[in-house]
């Protein structure tokens, strides 16, 4: 990938980037290749990237529907973070972050990765005393965790409402110094271009619309641009994983469900962490580099394929807000959007072959896809690649449902009942 001088980024500035070459060429798809990847989002581009780095398998395609980023990619908080407590959710999540902290020198592009930290509230004694749990197993995993006071926090954060008689109390937090934020749209250009550089076609534009199949096996993909064969496909597509789903013949254990995000006009430097908290509500807020306040909330609680809101939500979201922060009372909301959440019945993801051969599944991120994106690009290839799973992603199984063996993370945000 080409490194550009002081004089030549100058350059094209001033004449208006007319000669800036494309980040990644726009190929026409060929007629069959080694591995499909269905979905152009973070964790296709990064399993595309990591076939051809880390396994040799170049003959990849990504195909995606629309644009890349166009998906809940663009569509999030952009919080990256691994304050995770159970079994398998701790170690995987933590891998991530380690990718993260190494993503921009290993993409040769800027992902603006901020480790600021991210700071849990504790509103009661006793979210406190599980604040201190949740800090113990994380230190014990070796990831770094910091249980502070309600002095500590009003030293760290002095414009929360710290009042006896606010609607939530503050009896402290848990913080996770490494934790933080990247720029989402960044993460899938870096990705898209690295992979293309080690040859991965991206071809845009171009929805699936059904499986090709020889006798029980998948063998490609009818797409709005012709048929694609391929030794084993893979779906990262993320709310619309059942259609995908469908199409195949599949029944998954996934609703999708609207996460709506916001943004604010943007601020002088307010807010050096990411904030959140869940149990008495959900709330999360950051600061951008722009200034402005990015902050979220509930799941609608529908189902739906939608990436559009709804009032209800954007009034419970700031009223939210403005009790944590009584300050963002004044401040005004620029534009909310919704990503269409994979959400499964025990809030953690599926990295694992599927019932049917040669099709492969990466899906139910729930809460966890933003900044589980290098940890599942580099999972999702592993097993494409050696038709077995990475013991991070072995866990993650999809007959763990009919097992019954969950891995229940609903504290790090609201699961929904699924009918």
């Amino acid at each position: 990938m080409p490194r550009y001088s002081a004089l030549s980024l100058i350059k094209h500035a001033i004449t208006g980037n007319r000669d800036w070459p494309r980040a990644w060429p726009n190929p026409e798809p060929k007629s069959s290749y080694d591995v499909i990847v269905v979905g152009g989002g973070g964790h296709g581009l990064a399993t595309a990237y990591y076939l051809a780095r880390e396994f040799g398998i170049r003959n990849v395609a990504v195909l995606e529907k629309s644009y890349i980023g166009s998906g809940n990619a663009g569509r999030n908080t952009t919080i990256v973070r691994s304050n995770y407590m159970l079994p398998g959710a701790t170690e995987f999540y933590d891998f991530s972050l380690k990718l993260w902290n190494n993503l921009s020198h290993e993409l040769n592009y800027n992902v603006m990765f901020s480790p600021r930290g991210q700071i849990l509230l504790a509103h009661s004694p006793d979210a406190l005393d599980s604040a201190a749990r949740r800090g113990n197993i994380m230190r014990r995993h070796g990831i770094a965790a910091r249980l502070l006071s309600r002095a500590d926090m009003q030293k760290l954060v002095p414009h929360l409402d710290y009042r006896p008689t606010a609607r939530f109390p503050i009896w402290g937090g848990l913080m996770q110094p490494t934790a933080g934020t990247a720029r989402h749209d960044a993460v899938v250009w870096g990705y898209a271009r690295a992979a293309a550089a080690l040859g991965v076609d991206i071809i845009q534009n171009c929805e699936v619309s059904g499986f090709l199949r020889d006798g029980g096996r998948i063998t490609g993909v009818e797409t709005s641009r012709g048929q694609i064969r391929a030794g084993k496909t893979g779906i990262a597509v993320a709310g619309h994983t059942s259609r995908l789903g469908e199409m195949a013949g599949l029944s998954l254990p996934i609703e999708s469900h609207l996460l709506q995000a916001f943004v604010s006009e943007p601020l002088k430097p307010l807010l050096d962490y990411v904030i959140g908290f869940g149990g008495h509500g959900h709330f999360y807020i950051s600061q951008s580099d722009k200034g402005g306040m990015v902050f979220g909330g509930d799941l609608d609680m529908y189902n739906s394929y939608a990436q559009r809101g709804n009032l209800p939500v954007v009034r419970d979201v700031a009223a939210l807000g403005v009790s944590l922060m009584p300050c963002l009372g004044r401040v005004r909301l620029l534009r909310h959007w919704a990503g269409v959440m994979d959400m499964t019945m025990d809030g953690s993801h599926i990295i694992d072959r599927t019932p049917i051969d040669g099709l492969y599944l990466n899906a139910g991120w729930c809460y966890g896809g933003f900044k589980a994106t290098p940890a599942s690009g580099w999972c999702f290839a592993h097993l494409l690649a050696r038709d077995e799973p990475d013991r991070l992603a072995a866990p993650f199984s999809l007959d763990r449902f009919r097992r019954g063996a969950m891995i229940d993370e609903a504290g790090v945000g609201p699961i929904p009942k699924l009918h």
